[in-house]
C-alpha cells in the first residue's frame, strides 16, 4: 500500500491559490492550469468504492506528472458520500488522495455533488450540511485549488428549472465560500456559451468544449468579452470510438490529431485546460451513459491509455 509521506504539511489561514485579474496566481505567481479529469481505470465514477487503493492512484499520479500536467480534477458524488450524513470512511479516503496528490506536487479542483440533481428549496439544508461537512474537512489542503460546485448544472436547466438551480448554485457558492474563505470557487459549465451564467459570483470560469475546434477561438472571444476573470477549459476531448459500434467514429489517429491541434491552441494563447480523460474505461455505469452500446462505447474511450494500460497516439499530445 502506497505511504503518503509523513512530512506532509496543510496550511491554515493562508491563500495558496488567487486570482488577479485574468490570472489564477499560485503563490502570487501567474499558475497555468495544465490538468486531466481523473478516475482510477476500473473505478471509473466509483473512485472511493470497493476499488480504492492508493498504490493504483500513486502509479497513475506518476504518469500524470511526467506527463508535465500539474492539476487534476476529481469527483465527490452526492449519494455516494452520504448526503447530508457525510460517511467519515469517505472523507477520509478523499483526504488520502488529497495528501497523495500534495505528495507527487500535483493541485487539485474538487467538483462537489456529483450526480445531483435535486434543487427544491426544501432539500437545501440538507446540501447545506453535505458542502459544509466536505469543504470543512479538506479545507486545510493548500494544493486544492478551487471547489467547483457541480458538474454541468446547466444540463438541468430544462428538466429542473432554471429558476430552481439558479438560486441553488448561488446559495452553495456562498456556503463554500462562508466555510472555507481561503480557496477558489468556480461551476463547471457544460459548454462555452453557459460559462457566462453566475461568472460574478465566482472567482473563475470554467467550462467544457465538445464542440467543433474550429469555432473555438470564435467562441473564447465572446466569453472573454463577457468577463475579465481567469477562464478554465474544464473538461475536452473525443473518443476514438470507431469500431463496430461506431462507423463513423473517431480512430485513435484522429484523436491523436484533435488533441495536437488543441495544445496548439492552448500553448498560443497560454490557456488554462483539464482533459477528459487519463483512461479508457472497461466499464461505464449506466447512470453516466444510458443503456445503449452505442453510446457507452463512445464514453469508454475518451482516454489517452487505453484499458490494457498502453499509450494511445494522442499521449504525445496531452500536454505542451
Amino acid at each position: 500500500m502506497a505511504k503518503v509521506a509523513d512530512t506532509v504539511k496543510v496550511k491554515t489561514n493562508e491563500k495558496t491559490f488567487t486570482v488577479k485579474g485574468n490570472k489564477i496566481l499560485k503563490n502570487n505567481k501567474p499558475f497555468v492550469i495544465k490538468g486531466i479529469n481523473y478516475y482510477p481505470k476500473n473505478s471509473a465514477w466509483d473512485m472511493y468504492g470497493e476499488l480504492f487503493n492508493l498504490d493504483t492512484i500513486a502509479t497513475d499520479f506518476d504518469i500524470i506528472t511526467k506527463a508535465k500536467l500539474n492539476t487534476i480534477r476529481i469527483f465527490v458524488p452526492y449519494e455516494d458520500f452520504g448526503k447530508a450524513e457525510v460517511k467519515t470512511e469517505k472523507i477520509e479516503k478523499l483526504k488520502q488522495v488529497l495528501e497523495l496528490a500534495k505528495t507527487k506536487k500535483l493541485a487539485v479542483i474538487i467538483t462537489l455533488f456529483d450526480f445531483y440533481g435535486d434543487y427544491s428549496v426544501s432539500n437545501w439544508t440538507l446540501t447545506q450540511r453535505h458542502a459544509e461537512t466536505v469543504v470543512s474537512s479538506c479545507k486545510n489542503f493548500d494544493n486544492i485549488i478551487a471547489w467547483d460546485i457541480k458538474n454541468e448544472p446547466d444540463l438541468d436547466f430544462e428538466s429542473r428549472g432554471i429558476q430552481n438551480v439558479k438560486p441553488w448554485l448561488s446559495e452553495m457558492i456562498e456556503v463554500v465560500k462562508k466555510t472555507d474563505p481561503n480557496h477558489l470557487v468556480t461551476i463547471g459549465y457544460s459548454s462555452i456559451k453557459a460559462g457566462e451564467i453566475l461568472k460574478d459570483e465566482v472567482d473563475f470560469v470554467s467550462y467544457h468544449y465538445y464542440e467543433d475546434i474550429s469555432l473555438f477561438k470564435d467562441k473564447l472571444t465572446v466569453l472573454e468579452r463577457a468577463t475579465n476573470k481567469p477562464l478554465v477549459m474544464q473538461e475536452f476531448g473525443i473518443s476514438s470510438n470507431k469500431g463496430f459500434w461506431s462507423w463513423t467514429g473517431n480512430s485513435k489517429e484522429d484523436q491523436a490529431e484533435y488533441h495536437k491541434k488543441m495544445q496548439a491552441i492552448f500553448k498560443e494563447k497560454q490557456l488554462a485546460f483539464v482533459s477528459w480523460t487519463l483512461y479508457d474505461f472497461p466499464k461505464v455505469p449506466n447512470g453516466v451513459a444510458g443503456k445503449w452500446p452505442w453510446i457507452k462505447n463512445k464514453q469508454k474511450q475518451f482516454g489517452f491509455i487505453d484499458v490494457e494500460g498502453r499509450q494511445k497516439p494522442s499521449f504525445s499530445y496531452i500536454s505542451y
